[in-house]
């Protein structure tokens, strides 16, 4: 079912098109960009809120700005659906994020448009600042550089090193702040509250006008004319709201509040602040969901809804007739809260990512011991090294992906340290529809060589339970080593999972089925994809062994060697690159204790793996259960040596 899109956006298919346009006809524009994001999201999904909430600036920028000439970026990219509509992918737009489809991301090489791909937040000044410093290394100083960042992103430690630089230099920069209130849960902070007094001052926005004017008349006067008129503003600005004006301080030139609805207004004021050299910063305040009121009434439930009948506002969800297995990050999350119930001395951390990680039932149930710290997972890390100095139980909630930021404080501010920091990294192996950006395929890898750390990852919800209440004993706390669990995004295996808690041996693996010719050594959730292959083997009188081995570091030595002892072929599967991962570990294993076997690996391979759902990801990587029950074959069927 294609969507059909209105009159006037129907003859839109590049911003070239939407420049021929007079002016008052943008509203329009607006309004069926809006419908059509609208009538596509409802039946095809995708991320709703954040894209709904900045269409009118999509168009006012697109139609005062001359791109891709003028290099516009937008951070995240959650609010980049209406960019992809304007700029020739309306009629591919069914595909987004879909498997081999348009990525739910602006991304270089799917359109000139997209200037720079994003997915994790907060990078946009500082790309946006390279390409400005490059345009004049060039001797291009009429090119706009635009970067469209939201109150949420600009939490993050590189957006105020971005504006840092950005101040200290007289690049053509313009920096368009997105103020709603929201990331994908409400904002946290010290900003937030700053923002709102900017907002909410009126005298300040009572006189921004009169400043705007007296800017407007006096900017091309001269040099002289330029500082002054630049004291005034500062000064007014400074005496009208209870602390200095931020932005101003790091040297860049402040305008707004404006409204970012009122088109007319947005483009009036995004044509002057085009002639106006330098870096600058534009306050623009909107609401996320704008023009579909289910979504700006709980905003967080509406960042990424899934199916949804337009008219009546209802989510689909899926109806089973019996009890199905909960979420990972739902496991997780009760666990915790259990676990804290018990232990006075746990306490929760996640950067910005409360609901998505199900950190939101403790803050809940205890918001005296949880912690949302906004988009900062370095912070997020140090925070929580900080609290471990001083006896508190720190789990530490980050997504595999977003890890990756803050590995230099894993590494320097924790295990040099000896402290013993719990980090549980949801969404670890394949994130799905969100694609390349936000893959958690590198932690095993990039875990499991830091001293002080112990790597581990459950096959099931009993398993994930067990792990969390091994890592907080008094054992591992006294031990000076961090705990790494990691598990997938999406929902485990047990309907009823709320089992008794048990104490694990760290570094201890279990047989889940024994057989012959063939071992397959698993780590996580991808077990249960093994458990399939070997049901599909034993129809063909195959019975390969299956060992979960649940901890990459410290790796159970002691199985190891009764495997190698036993089988000559062995098959090692994991959702994480295979470079540096599980399987190198087991290779590392094999050649340290001399031993001789054939052994193939299955995980992630040396590539960039686009967007799809899970399992058409794991097919395409090889290691679904068919793919799992066909690399026993090979191992059992050829002649030739495999170790890849």
């Amino acid at each position: 079912m294609l969507i059909t899109p209105g009159s006037l956006l129907a003859t839109i298919n590049t911003p070239d098109d939407l420049r021929k346009l007079d002016k008052s006809r943008l509203p329009q524009v607006a309004d069926e960009l809006r419908q059509f994001i609208i009538d596509d999201v409802s039946v095809y999904g995708g991320h709703f809120g954040a894209s709904l909430g900045v269409v009118e600036l999509t168009v006012a920028l697109h139609y005062v700005f001359n791109t891709p000439d003028d290099q516009l970026i937008w951070d995240v990219g959650h609010q980049a659906y209406g960019h992809k509509i304007l700029t020739g992918r309306r009629e591919q737009f069914h595909t987004n994020r879909f498997y081999k489809g348009l990525s739910g991301f602006p991304k270089r090489k799917e359109s000139p448009y997209d200037s720079f791909g994003v997915g994790h937040s907060s990078t946009s000044i500082s790309a946006a600042l390279g390409m400005a410093v490059a345009s004049q290394l060039q001797g291009n100083f009429q090119r706009n550089h635009i970067a469209v960042i939201g109150d949420g992103a600009l939490t993050a430690g590189e957006a105020f090193e971005g504006m840092n630089h950005a101040g200290a230099t007289d690049s053509n920069l313009l920096i368009v702040l997105n103020d709603n209130c929201m990331s994908i849960d409400p904002n946290v902070g010290a900003l937030r509250e700053y923002l709102t007094d900017i907002t909410t001052s009126q005298t300040y926005n009572k006189v921004k006008d009169e400043v705007w004017n007296l800017l407007g008349k006096m900017d091309k006067l001269g040099k002289t004319a330029q500082e002054l008129v630049s004291q005034v503003q500062s000064g007014i600005k400074s005496s009208l709201l209870e602390q200095s004006n931020l932005f101003e301080s790091l040297h860049l030139r402040y305008f707004g509040p404006i409204d970012g609805h009122d088109i007319d207004h947005l483009v009036s004021v995004l044509a002057d602040l085009k002639n106006i050299p330098g870096p600058k910063l534009l306050h623009v305040l909107t609401v996320k969901g704008k023009g579909y009121g289910p979504a700006e009434k709980d905003q967080t439930k509406w960042h990424a809804p899934g199916l949804f009948d337009k008219v009546t506002g209802v989510i689909q969800k899926k109806v089973y007739d019996t009890p199905q297995p909960p979420k990972y990050q739902e496991v997780f999350g009760n666990t915790l809260v259990e676990l804290a119930e018990q232990n006075s001395r746990i306490v929760g951390v996640t950067p910005a990512m409360p609901s998505g990680s199900s950190m939101n039932i403790m803050m809940k149930a205890m918001p005296k011991r949880a912690f949302d710290v906004g988009i900062a997972e370095q912070h997020a890390v140090t925070f929580s090294a900080g609290m471990a100095t001083q006896g508190e139980v720190v789990f530490c909630n980050i997504y595999s992906t977003f890890m990756q930021r803050a590995y230099d404080q894993v590494i320097h501010d924790v295990c040099i340290q000896e402290l013993p920091v719990i980090f549980c990294l949801d969404r670890a192996g394949f994130a799905g529809a969100d694609g390349p950006t936000h893959h958690g395929a590198y932690d095993l890898a990039f875990m499991r060589c830091i001293p002080n750390m112990i790597v581990a990852s459950p096959m099931n919800e009993q398993e994930l339970r067990n792990m969390m209440f091994t890592a907080q004993s008094d054992e591992i706390q006294k031990g000076k080593q961090a705990f790494t669990i990691r598990y997938p995004r999406g929902e485990g295996v047990m309907p009823n999972w709320r089992t008794p808690f048990e104490k694990q041996t760290v570094g201890k693996g279990r047989l889940i089925s024994d057989g012959e010719e063939v071992a397959i050594l698993t780590i996580g959730h991808i077990g249960n994809y093994a458990v399939q292959a070997t049901e599909m083997l034993a129809k063909e009188g195959i019975r390969p062994a299956h060992f979960d081995m649940r901890y990459v570091k410290p790796l159970d030595e002691a199985l190891l060697h009764q495997i190698f002892s036993r089988f000559d072929r062995v098959l090692t599967v994991e959702d994480g690159c295979v470079m540096g991962g599980f399987g190198s570990a087991v290779l590392e294993f094999m050649a340290n204790h001399g031993y001789m076997a054939r052994v193939k690996r299955l995980g992630i391979p040396d590539a960039v793996i686009e967007h799809g759902e899970q399992i058409e990801l794991h097919r395409e990587c090889g290691f679904d259960p068919q793919g799992i029950a066909d690399a026993v074959r090979e191992l059992l069927f050829t002649g030739r040596a495999i170790t890849v």
